[in-house]
């Protein structure tokens, strides 16, 4: 039955990508802003502990009171429950929306409308783009595909398998709420500090599995080895071996400094091999789109042996 439901909820993303309208997501970052607003006041002034704790207690009443009415509602019948898992699964995948995302920008990018690129890599990632050339806007809309390719697929996949539908939305809700706290500034540095260990421990084991995957799709030696050399050098525990292991997949020369906030980053290497360009793009896009495929086809494998 879970590779039904799993079905059921990617061809839902497929067909409806994204709801433009009323998306829990939406409604949940803003429930999120209201707690840190009165959470996080004088952040400046606070203790770190003190600060620590309020982001706990942040954490908790952000996520708790909806992991467990999903919980609820999933266990009342088990039309109720189909209904609630697939609905849960297709909120919290993001595969559609990314490639549209990230088709915009290889579209600008195919025309040579570099300032349209520019444009729509900027809903993608946190770096400065106004000055990017073509070849920075393409790694830049390739490191997004593949690290939210775990973020916003693989990853959701994964806990819908081992949790359920409680399972996928905590991981979805943790992951959103890192995005919004999880900056190392000082309104954030301490009370984003649980959003933020909470989502790499979510994260831990489906970003393996990510890079994992993007492994045995690609070129196999190039992004194991590019994983267990370059990975170590990220600060992150997670965006580390899914980046270093997908632009090794794609044979591709990721990485490498950027503006953030007006000033330059160096950042690690990823992967090895030529610079990325616009087809680069539909590379990275193939690559997931291809795991994606192949997580369906063993879950379905799993059950018949299971059930056989």
């Amino acid at each position: 039955m879970s590779a039904l439901l799993l079905l059921m909820a990617i061809v839902l993303d497929a067909l409806l990508g994204e709801p433009r309208r009323f998306h829990p997501l939406v409604g949940f970052g803003r429930w999120a802003q209201f707690l840190e607003a009165r959470l996080n006041r004088n952040a400046l002034e606070s203790t770190p502990f003190a600060l620590r704790l309020r982001g706990v207690l942040a954490l908790v009443i952000a996520v708790g009171p909806w992991v467990a009415l999903i919980a609820l509602a999933a266990s009342a019948g088990h039309y109720m429950h189909y209904g609630v898992t697939v609905a849960a699964l297709y909120f919290a995948l993001g595969h559609q929306s990314l490639r549209q995302h990230a088709l915009r920008v290889y579209e600008a990018l195919a025309s040579g409308n570099l300032e349209e690129a520019r444009s729509r890599v900027g809903f993608m990632v946190s770096r400065d783009t106004g000055k990017m050339d073509a070849q920075a806007v393409a790694a830049a809309t390739v490191e997004s595909v593949l690290e939210n390719g775990n973020d916003a697929v693989f990853g959701a996949l994964f806990w819908f398998l081992i949790a359920g539908a409680p399972g996928v939305l905590l991981f979805r809700l943790a992951n959103t709420l890192d995005a919004m706290w999880g900056y190392r500034t000082p309104r954030f540095l301490y009370f984003g500090w649980a959003a933020a260990r909470s989502d790499d421990v979510l994260n831990f084991i489906p970003a393996r599995l990510t890079a994992l995957t993007y492994s045995l799709l690609g070129s196999t030696g190039n992004a194991l080895r590019c994983w267990r050399l370059q990975a170590p050098a990220w600060d992150s525990p997670n965006a580390g071996p899914v980046m270093a292991a997908g632009a090794g997949a794609l044979r591709l020369g990721l990485g490498g400094g950027a503006y953030y906030h007006g000033e330059w980053e160096e950042r690690p290497p990823l992967g090895s091999g030529t610079p990325p360009d616009a087809s680069s793009i539909q590379a990275a896009l193939r690559l997931v789109r291809s795991g994606v495929m192949l997580w369906l086809v063993m879950v379905i494998a799993t059950e018949v042996v299971l059930h056989a």
